[in-house]
């Protein structure tokens, strides 16, 4: 007797005390459930600790712009410039100044109209100029925020049809301490890298970050709850919208939890109901299910436990997992059920005990593939990427040791009163696929080869241009409100373009020069010829107000400093200290993207602006580029890149384990084509579908492979153990009628559960189903035409 059918004989003898000590850990391990966090910032779409992320944050601390939400608000059959607009926005303002939180509501209402002044004042008290001091006429307002330097596109659109509130929020002290800190000494890795002793000290500070984190989240997704639950009386008079980093996060976290759920439930019942259908046994049904079960609660606990956090990114490794375990079990109940019609091995439990000594090589091997799937993630240099790998690897091995050691053990417990197969829809099926692999080697071959070059004409038209709007359904919320913010308000993607000053521009005594104020006019004359840029701030918008106050006659640099000066400090650093930091010589730039726009192509626009400015004679270290529209390009610029890495290293590992496994170059070889072959026109579909990389997608080529080439070890590991007994022709037979129908039902069923992801809001992991699921296919019929074709031509002995 085997070494293994000793173990499966262990497992048999000693079932109730192996359930019972799973029954333990899923109590035990499952507790942490509780710790399980869902992360929807939007930091988890970026790639994270790199040189560009690290400089966008020392920026965005420098100028200290606030945490803010902005609310549109757009009259459905009255003017924008009217009582009852006016009364709404007050009626709202109020009701958020309610809010803990909340530290400022700025509206059309209560910003200063300087405008309206007949001339400059020094003195000036900045709430003496608004409409709630003033009460200006409709016709007056409406004349007032024509054409406004500043807050055009800001509080009022282009089209005067909608208004904005942007609600500003108090820092919490003890965690903004905490980042300054980590920002402090992650800068230092700009010039250079960190010592342990600093990584220690960012680690430190984030774990105690961690918990204010955690609950400052918790109380913004309240808040943004309540300010929908307050505009709601509001909505059958004006169309309203919500827009801001937080808003989109609390979206993202909805759809996460969306998807939890029904990718959960969803796909629970459609494999009960798929295992009924195939096996017609309720143990075939309840007990794979239970595995399922037991495989995301254990690895629920694991990610609390080892504080994995899921993001939109990875929300589907619920689906994943109960896909992968029940793959698992079938190829036992279809082996099972083939040694029971054999007849060979009557006693229930010795029908367990061979089909685990048989199947624990192949199934082993086929989980090692998977995980060698998602471990090449971890080179992406992508860090949502490379959480997703690592979540899926610990998942990976929590189906692989639920599926081999729990299943069986459930199946000696409760055995099936009738194992044996009964006549299958699928035959007719497996045996035209078995004529053509054994009578037409050769058309199969250069059929096989003729779709691979039309996958690779589709290969070269990949593209990972992709508007981030893009990513979620038409239909949702989020792709609403991001849209209407996006079109009305000047763009919802921020750029920023930081200037530093040269020694050549400044003067003593001055804090901003002519020759500085004319660069920034150059500046933002250019961003102003691109289709895709909306808004655009900066200190120059300040100075066109003041030409427009002083009667259309531009301040001289000594009029304009002195203005300066003579301003108070807090109305200084209210008007001025997002634009201008004095101490570091530097001028923000305060661009956002319309990220709708057709035909954006990012890194053409960046090159195109860097050229531009060195054209005007402005210096590439004069300018630094920051925000998430420069983060978010990183990340597509490494899509490529990170495609080409991953299916480097998922061939080469793969390559290897087929070898380990098969101790043979040629069946591993013949094992591996196909499925390169599958991964490659997958990506061709893709660019002939135009569909781009992105975050998800460039994952597709990388997991399929994993996962599709489980079922090509477990036919290649059974043709091999009988081809030495009885030749290719009855050894390829043998594996189409037992191992095949395996083949069929985990195909079709992963394939079926992956086509549920298409119930998703977010279009990424809608496309990863579908794509996943046609990989799923094309490796099946690969498998079943052309692996035996290979197998029967070129492995004629073991």
């Amino acid at each position: 007797m085997s070494s293994r059918e000793q173990f499966a004989g262990w497992l048999i003898r000693h079932a109730v005390l192996v359930l019972i000590l799973f029954v333990i850990a899923c109590v035990g391990i499952g507790y942490f459930i509780k710790d399980f966090r869902i992360n929807a910032s939007a930091d988890t779409l970026l790639t994270r600790n790199n040189q560009l992320y690290i400089q966008s944050q020392v920026i965005s601390q420098r100028f200290s712009p606030q945490e803010f939400i902005l609310l549109a608000y757009e009259p459905k059959d009255h003017e924008l410039f009217s009582h009852k607009t006016f009364a709404h926005l007050t009626e709202i303002s109020d009701k958020l100044r309610q809010l803990e939180r909340v530290d400022a509501v700025t509206s059309i209402l209560n910003v200063p109209l300087l405008l309206a002044m007949d001339s400059l004042q020094t003195d000036l008290n900045p709430d003496d100029w608004t409409w709630q001091s003033q009460a200006y006429s409709e016709d007056k307002m409406q004349e007032i925020f024509t054409d406004h330097p500043l807050y055009e596109d800001l509080l009022v659109n282009q089209q005067q049809s909608a208004t904005a509130i942007q609600i500003l929020f108090k820092e919490d002290p003890e965690l903004g301490e905490l980042d300054r800190q980590i920002i402090a000494i992650q800068k230092q890795a700009l010039s250079g890298e960190l010592s342990e002793e600093q990584k220690q000290q960012v680690e430190e500070l984030k774990a105690r970050a961690e918990p204010l984190q955690q609950a400052l989240t918790r109380q913004r997704a309240q808040e943004i709850e309540k300010i929908y639950q307050l505009v709601a009386p509001y909505e059958k008079d004006a169309n309203i919208y919500l827009g801001g980093a937080h808003v989109l996060g609390y979206q993202l976290i909805k759809i996460i939890e969306q998807d939890l759920k029904l990718f959960g439930t969803g796909i629970a019942l459609f494999i009960g109901v798929m295992l009924y259908l195939v096996f017609r046994r309720w143990q075939f049904v309840l007990l794979p299910m239970a595995c399922c079960g037991a495989s995301v609660l254990l690895t629920m606990g694991l990610f609390g436990l080892l504080g994995f956090k899921t993001t939109v990114i990875s929300s589907n490794f619920i689906a994943l997992q109960l896909i992968l375990t029940l793959a698992v079990c079938i190829h036992l109940i279809v082996h099972y059920r083939q040694l029971a019609k054999g007849g060979g091995e009557s006693d229930h439990k010795s029908l367990i005990r061979q089909t685990f000594a048989d199947k624990v090589t192949p199934c082993f091997y086929a989980g090692l593939t998977t995980s060698v799937g998602f471990a090449s993630l971890l080179i992406s240099n992508i860090q949502p990427v490379v959480s997703f790998g690592w979540m899926m690897i610990v998942a990976m091995a929590v189906s692989i040791s639920v599926s081999l050691l729990l299943f069986p053990t459930l199946v000696s417990l409760f055995p099936p009163k009738s194992a044996e197969p009964g006549r299958s829809l699928l035959a007719p099926l497996l045996n035209g696929c078995l004529a053509a692999s054994s009578h037409h080697k050769v058309l199969i071959v250069i059929v096989t080869l003729m779709i691979t070059l039309a996958g690779g004409l589709g290969l070269a038209r990949l593209d990972v241009e992709n508007s981030f709007l893009n990513y979620f359904r038409e239909s949702t919320q989020i792709r609403k409100e991001l849209t209407y913010i996006d079109q009305q308000f000047g763009g919802s993607t921020p750029l920023d373009i930081v200037y530093r000053i040269p020694e050549s521009e400044r003067k003593q005594d001055l804090v901003l020069s002519a020759q500085t104020v004319q660069t920034l006019q150059k500046i933002q004359h250019l961003l102003n010829q691109y289709e895709a840029v909306g808004d655009v701030t900066s200190v120059f918008n300040f100075t066109e107000l003041a030409k427009k106050i002083n009667q259309g006659q531009p301040l001289t640099e000594y009029e304009l400093n002195s203005l300066y000066e003579l301003l108070d400090k807090s109305l200084r650093d209210r008007l001025l200290g997002s634009y201008l930091a004095v101490d570091n010589q530097q001028l923000r730039i305060s661009t956002r993207i319309q990220d709708s726009t057709e035909g954006l192509n990012r890194a053409e626009f960046l090159q195109s602006l860097k050229t531009y400015m060195e054209k005007q004679g402005i210096a590439p270290g004069q300018i630094e580029l920051t925000n998430l529209f420069v983060l978010y390009q990183d990340i597509l610029s490494r899509l490529y890149k990170s495609q080409v890495q991953t299916l480097g290293v998922v061939y080469v590992a793969l390559a290897l384990v087929l070898l380990l496994l098969f101790r043979s170059l040629r069946l591993a070889l013949i094992a591996l084509l196909p499925n390169v072959l599958c991964t490659l026109l997958i990506l061709g579909i893709m660019g002939w579908l135009a569909i781009p990389l992105d975050l998800m997608t460039i994952t597709i080529a990388a997991i399929a492979m994993g996962i599709a080439v489980d079922d090509t070890i477990h036919f290649v590991h059974h043709y091999k153990e009988h081809v030495k007994d009885k030749g290719p022709v009855q050894a390829g037979e043998q594996t189409f009628h037992t191992v095949g129908y395996a083949l069929l039902y985990t195909s079709i069923i992963i394939t079926l559960g992956f086509a549920t992801l298409c119930l998703s809001d977010f279009v990424p992991s809608i496309y990863f189903g579908l794509l996943t699921g046609l990989t799923m296919m094309l490796a099946l019929l690969a498998d079943l035409t052309l692996l035996p074709a290979l197998l029967m031509r070129f492995v004629k002995k073991a």
